[in-house]
């Protein structure tokens, strides 16, 4: 909502229609002598050019408008709002992403699996106020790209920077979950849960996955575990981190379902079989929902001051009018 800290200010725009008043009265008229061009008795020269005139009025109008720019910044605007400040943790939610090769399948709507999950985690956290959200990503290594964290935006960057092999070309599950439980085990929310999203079954790493999921229920941490991706020969497409080169082909896309399912009911979790963008974005959003808590909030007032802008405003638009009449109109 935007108001003025100091109204009354506005008064000073009544300066404008009096320097007016007084300029038709004859009082701050210019004093101008006269050269007159013409014959003797004859009619005087006169100059009507169009362009001349707008550019005369437009110089008169930036000056008038950086007068009452002017006012405006000794009123001191302030646009107020309010905001939210949670005074309780919300969910902790650990997202663990698969980065391998096969994530560069495309059979999710034109995207590629990794892109899907991108596009679709970004649009249910920004609906989630209150929860943390942190990221792993694992391919034949796994990585902390991101703990925990309020801040929605860093994690969005984060998200936003993952790279199709950039880990390597294998699928570690059970190191990125443990990576993701090591990370989360001691810190205090009243929920806390981990939302593994993979095309693909272990081949690689030294912990089990099993050993992972039962590290997580051990702490009190659930695993929901989304499939992506359909099954059968799909397209694939990705440009290699290491060497810069694109690979193309074709993906015989085949995974365990079972296994999955197994991995999260280890950690009182459960299992979603994600085949197109409507059903990833549905699972994703029905886990943050069903990890959703209560949590106490006081609101906040918030104010942004234009003061500054008003008066940077004001000073461009009477260099605008001096550059006009001196380079323009030539008037000295």
């Amino acid at each position: 909502m935007l108001h003025f800290e100091y109204p009354l200010g506005f008064l000073l725009i009544l300066l404008l229609p009096l320097y007016f008043i007084l300029r038709y009265l004859g009082i701050f008229k210019q004093f101008t002598l006269p050269l007159i061009l013409s014959d003797w008795n004859g009619s005087t020269f006169s100059y009507s050019s169009k362009r001349i005139k707008f550019a005369s009025f437009l110089a008169k109008f930036s000056i008038v408008l950086a007068f009452i720019l002017m006012t405006a910044a000794v009123c001191s605007p302030v646009i107020s709002h309010q905001k939210k400040i949670y005074t309780s943790s919300g969910t902790q939610i650990m997202f663990v992403i698969d980065t391998s090769p096969s994530m560069a399948a495309r059979d999710m709507e034109n995207k590629n699996r990794l892109e899907a999950a991108k596009e679709t985690i970004t649009e249910i956290v920004q609906k989630a106020d209150g929860a943390s959200f942190g990221l792993v990503a694992l391919a034949l290594d796994a990585a902390l790209v991101v703990p925990v964290t309020v801040d929605h935006q860093i994690f969005f960057d984060r998200l936003n920077s993952l790279v199709i092999g950039e880990l390597g070309e294998a699928t570690a599950i059970g190191t990125g979950l443990s990576t993701a439980v090591y990370h989360m085990a001691q810190t205090k929310a009243p929920k806390k849960c981990i939302v593994l999203i993979t095309d693909g079954e272990n081949n690689a790493g030294e912990i089990h996955p099993h050993t992972a999921a039962k590290l997580a229920a051990d702490f009190g941490i659930n695993l929901f575990v989304v499939g992506i991706g359909t099954k059968g020969m799909v397209p694939i497409e990705y440009v290699d981190p290491v060497t810069n080169s694109v690979k193309s082909g074709y993906l015989d896309s085949f995974f365990d379902e079972r296994e999955l399912i197994n991995i999260a009911q280890l950690a009182n979790g459960s299992y979603f079989g994600a085949e197109n963008t409507g059903a990833l974005s549905n699972s994703i959003a029905e886990i943050v929902k069903t990890q959703d808590v209560s949590q106490s909030f006081k609101m906040i007032n918030t104010n942004t001051f234009y003061g500054s802008a008003c008066l940077c405003a004001a000073l461009a638009l009477i260099a605008f009018a001096w550059i006009l009449c001196r380079c323009f109109l030539k008037e000295v």
